[in-house]
């Protein structure tokens, strides 16, 4: 960690990894996501309903990367030295006014790079959440402007006719999905 780094507030600040998923240093969150966004660490998480309804978010328009696309219901980047469990809650207080319960692991090993229109780079490892809520969002404008209850049909047809509309995030994820078990299409039965 540079001398800079450590007077740089924790919660603005990203874990940078090595190939291997190793911790290697920080940085501050403004810097990491540019045309050369170093490998760090991240989560995404998934959020169902008492009904097997999925929450998908659209991301506010002054997101600096893919602004305006829909989601999942939310994603982050934990703190250094933070409990993943604990990034997941905060996050999910802070966006959707979310309290979250049955969280499991989805996708635990998933990782991705993707480039938005404005060239700049997503470039995590980003384990992968299921969770489930009892209420609805109350979302913070400055993270989503909308957000929608789906059921898995419904999102998986939306990433075959318009992966265009979603995170590429999600869509990859969507893909790295057991095909033999679909976790997200038996989401009424896993939470």
């Amino acid at each position: 960690m540079s001398t800079a780094d450590q007077d740089q507030d924790p919660a603005d600040l990203v874990v940078l990894l090595a190939d291997d998923a190793r911790p290697v240093g920080t940085a501050p969150r403004a810097d990491v996501h540019t045309d050369r966004t170093p490998l760090h660490l991240a989560f995404s998480c998934h959020v169902t309903d008492g009904t097997g309804r999925l929450l998908l978010t659209r991301r506010a328009l002054s997101k600096r990367t893919w602004p305006g696309v829909w989601t999942n219901a939310f994603c982050g980047h934990p703190r250094p030295g933070e409990d993943p469990l604990d990034a997941v809650h905060r996050y999910a207080e802070h966006e959707l006014g979310l309290r979250l319960d049955h969280l499991e692991p989805l996708l635990p090993d998933f990782r991705y790079r993707a480039v938005d229109a404005s060239g700049i780079v997503e470039h995590e490892v980003c384990p992968v959440w299921l969770a489930h809520t009892t209420s609805d969002p109350s979302l913070n404008r400055d993270e989503a402007v909308e957000a929608r209850w789906v059921t898995p049909h419904e999102l998986r047809t939306t990433a075959e006719v318009a992966p265009w509309a979603l995170s590429p995030w999600l869509v990859l994820q969507l893909d790295e999905l057991p095909a033999g078990r679909s976790a997200l299409d038996q989401v009424g039965q896993t939470v």
